[in-house]
């Protein structure tokens, strides 16, 4: 691969023409982001009790005395030996991020339909110190579009991000966002799933700066290439 070698000037006055469209692209991201934070919210009149480090948790417990909570869905089936390595390479980049959020009135945390007990053990594994809970005895994953049945799967009635479809698996990633007013009421302001998690992974923003991007076109599906942080070869 190799794209036209030109003089300095040249490359000066693509690089500014290129650039007219990265601030028209900044602009738009900036009105979206406001138009997202406008969308209407839903009330949460359903209970959770999770299960955490020291026992059961509620929802609003998460929200560790601020007013606002974002929550990654990551993809770990009760019956799973490990956590899907997709949902490792987003989890990667949430630690560093975390005490930034807390000091923006934000707290984070995770949460799977695997028993706390193997949550635990993995969390340990890749040296993550973030708050990771269980929905296994709760209907929080399946509320939240995150979890289906083999039954759903064979018959392609799988409603993951907004519309019914075929998908491969019983668990499924996502992002939803809470906040908690005085008085104590939850709301449900946003979800996003699929292609709307790409702005959490830091990673592949980087890839998107060097010329040969995520260079995933020929792989079976875009993220084959992901390991867990401890299966790359040195």
């Amino acid at each position: 691969m190799k794209n036209n070698i030109v003089s300095h000037n040249e490359w000066i006055e693509a690089r500014k023409a290129f650039l007219t469209k990265e601030k028209e692209f900044t602009k738009l991201r900036d009105e979206l982001s406001q138009q997202r934070r406008e969308l209407p919210w839903e009330k949460v009149d359903k209970e959770y009790i999770f299960e955490g480090l020291n026992g059961p948790i509620s929802l609003s417990d998460l929200f560790d005395g601020r007013t606002q909570l974002i929550i990654y869905h990551f993809m770990y089936g009760a019956d799973w030996e490990a956590g899907c390595p997709s949902c490792s390479l987003l989890t990667d980049h949430f630690n560093p991020a975390i005490i930034h959020l807390n000091h923006r009135d934000v707290s984070m945390a995770v949460i799977s339909k695997a028993p706390y007990t193997k949550l635990a053990e993995y969390k340990k594994r890749m040296n993550w110190g973030l708050n990771w809970v269980s929905s296994f005895k709760n209907d929080f994953n399946r509320d939240y579009h995150v979890s289906f049945t083999q039954d759903e799967i064979d018959n392609n009635k799988i409603y993951y991000n907004y519309q019914k479809d075929a998908f491969p698996s019983t668990e499924a990633p996502g992002v939803s966002v809470f906040i908690k007013e005085d008085d104590g009421s939850i709301y449900h302001t946003y979800s996003t799933y699929a292609r709307g998690l790409d702005m959490f992974i830091t990673a592949y923003h980087y890839l998107d700066l060097a010329p040969k991007g995520r260079d995933e076109d020929d792989l079976s599906f875009t993220m084959e290439w992901v390991r867990r942080h401890d299966e790359y070869e040195r």
